[in-house]
Order: structure tokens, then C-alpha cells, then sequence
């Protein structure tokens, strides 16, 4: 009885420690990491978000291939709603009990830009259909942070300290007229050496959960969009050819 007792003990706490063992290397080696980020590939360049932040201390890239055409992918990610997953809701939840956040009761519009817009986000610069930069200056580490919109003439040059500065974009790059290549990047960078320090930490110990939010965000995208265009095609073929879906006996 002792013996099963205490080899069950022995797995519970590597059950339990295992994790935290892991999360803890995880913010070590992000905390070591930082500022040394990766420069963009040649197909990964893009000259809106250059413009705006040609240096940047946290960068976080995905990409997807989609099955559809580069603005159907583009407006589907524009108006997908993120609380509709179970798995980025958990993740804002549990950013609220880290950070014991006063929980958001504001009724926000449904549809990504629309969200992000009401919550102090500003565009910067757009190619309709196919990318849109956003971005803002925030304290990451408040509890609550609240972003502020700046004007994109100003946004480079912004250097107020106690803050950091974070774009970000959707973009869809056509590869024929039916599939493209959906990305979205994150650039951030601080102002100054104190909200550099701040920053550092909290992205150390709390970027998991907002590249986890991309991650998840990517493959929704690309299953909205693809969803999307099928439907659009039938309906399509339906109205150009519509003798063929007629029921047998109507003339």
C-alpha cells in the first residue's frame, strides 16, 4: 500500500512539475532570446509593415496556404470572430487571472477589425482585398492595457517613453485565381530602456498564449475561406447554368 502511495505520488508530481519545469525554460530562453529577432525571407518581406517598423525587437510570423482566392481569404480573416473559439476565450481568461484584469463588459462589434478597432486600434495603411496594417501604443504589462490609435505619418517617428509600440497584419498573396497564401506578423518594440525592461518580462512569461492565438487563428481562417469560396462556386453554377438543377418534370 505505502509502496503504490508513493510511486502514485512520485507520478503526480512529474505530472505536475514537468509543465511548469518546461514553461519555466520556455521564459528563460525567450528572455534570452529577445530583441535577436529573425529578419524576414524574401517572401516574408513586406514593405507596409517596413515602413512603419523596420526594426523591432518581438516579431512573430504565421502563414497558410488556402484554397481560394486571396480577397475571399482576406475578408474572411477581417471578419472572423476570435471569441468563437473555446481555446483563444481560455486564453484570454487566463491572461485575466494572471494579470487579475477587471473583466471586459463592453459590448464590441462582431468581425476582427471591427473588434480591434474598438479597442483603441488604428489602421495605418491598406491594399483592399489583400493586406491591411494595423497598429497602436500600449503598456502590455497593465492589467488592463489600453491601445491608442496614432496617425501613420507619425507612427515611425513616435518615441514617447513608457510605451510600446505593436503592428500587425493580414495579407493574402494570390498564387492563382483560386488559392493564396494567407499571413499575418506581429512587430513590437518599446520606447525606451524601462518599458523595454517590462515588456521583456511580461513577453517572456506570457507570449506563449498570444502566439498560441495566431496559431489557432491561421487554420480558421483557411477553413471560413475555404467553406466560403465553395459555396460561392455552387452558387455560382446554379445561376449560369440552372437547367441542371432543375427538378424532372418542369419544362
Amino acid at each position: 500500500m505505502h509502496k503504490r502511495r508513493g510511486s502514485f505520488m512520485k507520478w503526480w508530481v512529474a505530472a505536475i512539475g514537468i509543465p511548469f519545469a518546461s514553461y519555466g525554460a520556455y521564459a528563460a530562453a525567450t528572455w534570452l532570446r529577445y530583441g535577436s529577432t529573425q529578419p524576414a525571407t524574401d517572401e516574408n518581406v513586406d514593405e507596409l509593415l517596413d515602413r512603419f517598423m523596420p526594426k523591432y525587437e518581438v516579431v512573430d510570423r504565421h502563414r497558410i496556404r488556402i484554397a481560394a482566392p486571396s480577397d475571399v481569404a482576406f475578408n474572411t480573416a477581417a471578419r472572423i470572430d476570435l471569441n468563437d473559439s473555446s481555446l483563444i476565450r481560455a486564453i484570454f481568461k487566463a491572461r485575466e487571472l494572471i494579470l487579475l484584469s477587471k473583466r471586459d463588459n463592453q459590448i464590441r462589434p462582431r468581425g476582427l477589425l471591427d473588434q480591434m478597432h474598438s479597442l483603441g486600434w488604428g489602421t495605418l495603411a491598406e491594399l483592399p482585398g489583400r493586406e491591411i496594417v494595423m497598429g497602436g501604443v500600449t503598456k502590455p504589462w497593465e492589467a488592463n492595457p489600453v491601445f491608442r490609435a496614432l496617425p501613420p505619418e507619425s507612427f515611425a517617428t513616435f518615441h514617447e517613453p513608457g510605451f510600446v509600440k505593436i503592428i500587425w497584419t493580414l495579407r493574402a498573396d494570390a498564387v492563382n485565381e483560386g488559392e493564396c497564401v494567407f499571413r499575418t506578423e506581429t512587430r513590437a518594440a518599446a520606447t525606451d530602456a524601462e518599458s523595454r525592461r517590462r515588456f521583456r518580462r511580461y513577453w517572456s512569461f506570457l507570449s506563449p498564449g498570444i502566439i498560441v492565438i495566431r496559431r489557432t487563428m491561421v487554420p480558421i481562417v483557411k477553413r471560413q475561406a475555404e467553406t466560403r469560396w465553395r459555396a460561392l462556386t455552387i452558387s455560382s453554377v446554379e445561376n449560369t447554368a440552372p437547367s441542371l438543377f432543375r427538378k424532372p418534370g418542369r419544362s
